[in-house]
């Protein structure tokens, strides 16, 4: 469409520069009236001639009413000889001004010429345009069923790669993938002792983690092209197309030799089959067909690994990760805090560092970060200094990029009245002194009543380590930390408000998952609740595979967990009653108390050592 509407408003042009071209010569081709030389030398002897003018044997002839007519004199003889010999009279003959012009002006000749020819000229340009327009069209109906690929590596016309000193962290990944990218180099070694590489490789981790990232480095390692497509690309409306386009991709990497194919979410196309309304003939079920068809049909000895990359695999089809398939799944983690601070050096390079610059505690302050959120901060941290005119990134930029990328950016101009203000300050104080008399609970690493994102205020909490597993004790300690604030409106007010709502929903969604996951409740070392995933619904629903009166259990236990962590924060912000007094009225007047500062406040210089695995944020929203 838009190849049509340029040649036609070309077209137009091309007629409206004619037209003009034809109303300019159009004087000079209009029908000319003649005369005999006889007739002229009459004319002359009346008087009636005012100029002459000759051009070779042509004369155009002057009246003194300007009018014009046209004559032929005698090839050889001149003009004004030719005329006496007719019988001008000579005193007439001299009142009359003769003008003579060479001959061989360019628009004599090639005026007629154009005339004739421009109009088939312009029919055969626009047939012309017409035809390549269906050709094209052709072409476009064909080139829909290819696919079409992003290259990396060798043979792609990208300078920069990637290796794997540009991936932070991942050491046990890089050491899984080093024998693909040996394969990769040199394929004889392997084959000469019957070894198989597995034709599919396939990455799972969270969004972020460096999925992507890694792919490339192994292809850069290893120097082959690199093929990289996202499974959604592949489908369309039509069914047939996704199938085409996975047998085209396949037959563009066999055309290079040895490569790496790359599908990212591959959970689009991968789901478990089943029948639904649209039975078997479903245009995803027919692309994930031909995939386990191109996968089987991979020789051993062509170099071609297939990488994919997901973040469900429990959504993926039994077929797809059988042996022979996507013989190898590696599991990419977030990384730790050491992997943290080697991350933030790979992004910080380049990049003019002031020299109190800490990313040891940088790394500290991120924990549950992924390779992706700690590149945003960096960034982050970069605006902020630009923005302030500074030569060096410092490290108060980057403390406040944490808080940005955790929460948002501060909201300014949401001005709290002065009882909001108070009740987010109440509120907030409660989680902290909650968190900071429970051992269990996290320490706190800042409480401000200044509005970033949604929230209208926020306590940090970070641990001193990380761990991967967490106790019943730690359960509840964040259960009382999240109820802290709701415990405190009720203390200071006598009421509520809607700033706990979230607060206390992520409480009973805690309670559920102690009681119906993880059998820290009194019904046992027993899971209650099936998650399947309803494919043609889009989303995940739990299925209930127990009874009412087991369900009238769950819910006292719940209201149970729920009900003993508010008596824990009540009985700790009663006892403390003062302290919430003195930090509610510090953080009313600064609006942010940092970590020394509370423990000071509180008479604490060092808490317990506890441990889990992600920072956590508590957050009052003021609706």
């Amino acid at each position: 469409m838009k190849n049509f509407t340029k040649n036609f408003l070309l077209l137009i042009i091309l007629f409206f520069l004619t037209s003009l071209f034809f109303s300019f010569f159009s004087k000079p081709f209009q029908e000319k009236k003649e005369i005999s030389l006889t007739k002229l030398v009459e004319e002359i002897n009346q008087g009636r001639v005012k100029k002459i003018t000759a051009i070779g044997n042509q004369l155009e002839i002057v009246y003194q009413d300007n009018s014009r007519v046209y004559s032929k004199k005698e090839p050889e003889a001149a003009l004004s000889q030719s005329l006496i010999n007719y019988g001008a009279i000579r005193e007439k003959l001299s009142q009359v001004e003769i003008e003579t012009k060479e001959v061989g002006n360019v628009w004599s000749w090639l005026g007629p010429i154009l005339f004739s020819l421009l109009p088939f000229l312009i029919l055969i340009f626009f047939f012309w345009s017409i035809f390549r327009q269906a050709k094209t069209g052709t072409t476009q109906i064909f080139d829909f069923t290819k696919a079409k690929p992003r290259l990396f590596g060798a043979g792609s016309k990208q300078k920069e790669k990637v290796s794997f000193d540009d991936v932070g962290g991942l050491k046990e990944a890089k050491e899984e993938l080093k024998e693909v990218v040996d394969f990769l180099k040199n394929p004889k070694k392997y084959l000469q002792l019957g070894a198989k590489i597995p034709r599919g490789v396939l990455l799972i981790g969270a969004p972020g983690t460096g999925k992507t990232l890694l792919a490339k480095a192994i292809a850069s390692q290893a120097n082959v092209p690199f093929f990289s497509i996202t499974a959604s690309e592949v489908i369309e409306l039509f069914v047939g197309v996704g199938s085409a386009r996975i047998r085209s991709l396949f037959e563009q990497a066999r055309k290079v030799g040895r490569a790496i194919i790359f599908i990212d979410e591959i959970d689009s196309i991968g789901k478990i089959r089943g029948v639904g309304v649209t039975g078997g003939h479903e245009e995803r079920e027919q692309t994930l067909n031909q995939l386990l068809a191109e996968m089987d049909g991979i020789g051993r000895e062509e170099g071609i690994l297939v990488f994919a990359a997901t973040n469900r695999p429990e959504l993926l089809d039994p077929a797809l990760l059988r042996p022979g398939r996507f013989d190898r799944r590696i599991v990419l983690d977030l990384p730790d805090v050491g992997e943290r601070e080697e991350i933030l050096k790979i992004h910080c390079r380049g990049k003019p560092l002031a020299l109190n610059v800490n990313l040891r505690e940088i790394a500290e302050r991120t924990p549950g970060f992924s390779g992706a959120d700690l590149a945003n901060v960096v960034n982050e941290a970069a605006i902020l200094a630009a923005r302030k005119n500074k030569q060096q990134i410092f490290q108060e930029e980057f403390l406040e990029a944490i808080e940005k990328v955790l929460l948002g950016p501060e909201r300014k101009s949401h001005i709290l009245s002065l009882k909001e203000k108070e009740i987010a300050a109440y509120h907030e104080t409660g989680h902290a002194l909650v968190s900071a008399f429970l051992p269990e609970a996290e320490p706190v690493r800042k409480i401000s009543i200044i509005a970033r994102g949604l929230a209208a205020g926020y306590t940090l909490k970070s641990p001193k380590e990380e761990r991967k597993f967490k106790t019943k004790s730690e359960f509840l300690a964040e259960m009382a930390a999240l109820l802290g604030g709701y415990c405190a409106e009720k203390i200071k007010f006598g009421e509520i408000t809607t700033g706990a709502a979230n607060d206390l929903e992520r409480a009973t969604q805690l309670a559920k998952k102690m009681v119906m996951e993880f059998g820290m409740s009194a019904l046992g070392p027993i899971t209650f609740g099936k998650k399947e995933e309803l494919i043609f619904l889009g989303k995940e629903e739990i299925l209930r595979d127990y009874s009412e009166k087991v369900a009238a259990k769950i819910d006292r236990e719940i209201e149970k967990l729920i009900k003993e962590s508010e008596e824990t924060a009540t009985k700790i912000l009663t006892k403390k009653r003062g302290l919430l007094e003195k930090i509610a009225k510090r953080l009313i007047e600064k609006e942010t108390i940092e970590k020394e500062e509370f423990e000071e406040l509180i008479g604490k210089t060092e808490k317990p050592k506890r441990v889990k695995a992600q920072e956590k944020v508590v957050e009052i929203k003021i609706k």
